[in-house]
């Protein structure tokens, strides 16, 4: 299992008003800042993202580059996919595959792809097979 992901961007205020929007509809909210002094020398500063009381999604400003992460955030439904994929592109994002079952994984594969304000493929998927019962 993920423990969590650091991505740089370009704007962190921009991306955090992205990324509430976009997350919220699968239950993921901005929750936490910390602050890099009290880190390690040369610690970033991050902005985490979680939910569940796990903070597992951050963001640092740096230099970007689009094409070097693909974050995929669990939903708990068809229905999730398709909001989070409404809020990211009501947010900004830029359509990448609209929601649809990605049949070249798996007929209950359900996901709706988008890229962030900085070129970061996200994606947001249900895969009924892998939900708690």
């Amino acid at each position: 299992m993920l423990d969590h992901i650091f991505i740089a961007v370009s704007d962190v205020q921009r991306s955090i008003d992205f990324y509430t929007a976009a997350l919220a509809p699968l239950g993921i909210a901005h929750q936490h800042d910390y602050d890099g002094k009290n880190g390690p020398p040369g610690h970033p500063d991050l902005k985490g993202f979680g939910a569940e009381g796990r903070v597992f999604f951050w963001l640092r400003e740096g230099t970007i580059g689009g094409t070097a992460a693909h974050v995929g955030f669990v939903a708990t439904s068809r229905a999730e996919v398709d909001a989070a994929y409404a809020a990211a592109m009501a947010a900004g994002a830029t359509d990448n595959g609209a929601p649809a079952a990605r049949l070249y994984y798996d007929p209950r594969y359900y996901a709706a792809n988008v890229l962030d304000p900085d070129g970061y493929s996200l994606e947001f998927v249900y895969k009924s097979w892998q939900q708690k019962t």
